[in-house]
């Protein structure tokens, strides 16, 4: 058993024996207790002591050692943090940028896409009305001649029929 548990255990038996005694009548605060076992245990916690404090003043020298290391890292760290925190600014700029101009590339496109459906749509409807007025001229011409036609065949069908008659 190290020497910490060794002065612990002997703190308990003494805070045992303390604790366990038989009060002083009329002394509410006083105790009766084996005077040569307290002071043995006493004398075995002052033995351990000189050893204990050498090892808490190197718990203590370790400890700020690590707090010493922990700073450092924790500088090195929040300078990386800032370097870091600097770059991604930098980058949501160059991002922010990107983004405002591809927007803008958009909204040009759409526009100019807009304009184009729009002349389209104009130079469609002109060609149709344009074929509608040819197609309507060329159906007149047709039942012009269609009419003419009939008409000639008419006569011609009279004509014969009377030449027939006539014969």
């Amino acid at each position: 058993m190290d020497n910490t548990n060794d002065v612990i255990e002997l703190l308990d038996i003494l805070y045992g024996m303390v604790n366990e005694a038989w009060g002083v009548p009329l002394g509410n605060d006083k105790c009766i207790i084996e005077r040569e076992k307290a002071i043995e245990i006493i004398n075995e916690i002052k033995d351990s002591l000189p050893n204990e404090l050498a090892e808490a003043k190197r718990l203590v020298a370790a400890r700020d050692e690590f707090i010493g290391n922990a700073k450092r890292e924790a500088e090195a760290m929040r300078k990386s943090a800032e370097e870091k925190a600097r770059a991604m600014v930098e980058e949501q700029e160059v991002m922010r940028t990107a983004r405002a101009r591809s927007t803008e590339m958009i909204n040009t496109a759409e526009a100019r896409s807009k304009e184009l459906r729009r002349l389209a749509s104009g130079f469609v409807d002109d060609m149709m009305r344009q074929a509608e007025e040819s197609l309507q001229t060329s159906m007149n011409e047709i039942q012009r001649v269609h009419n003419s036609f009939r008409s000639q065949s008419s006569n011609e069908e009279r004509r014969q029929s009377v030449e027939t008659v006539a014969e």
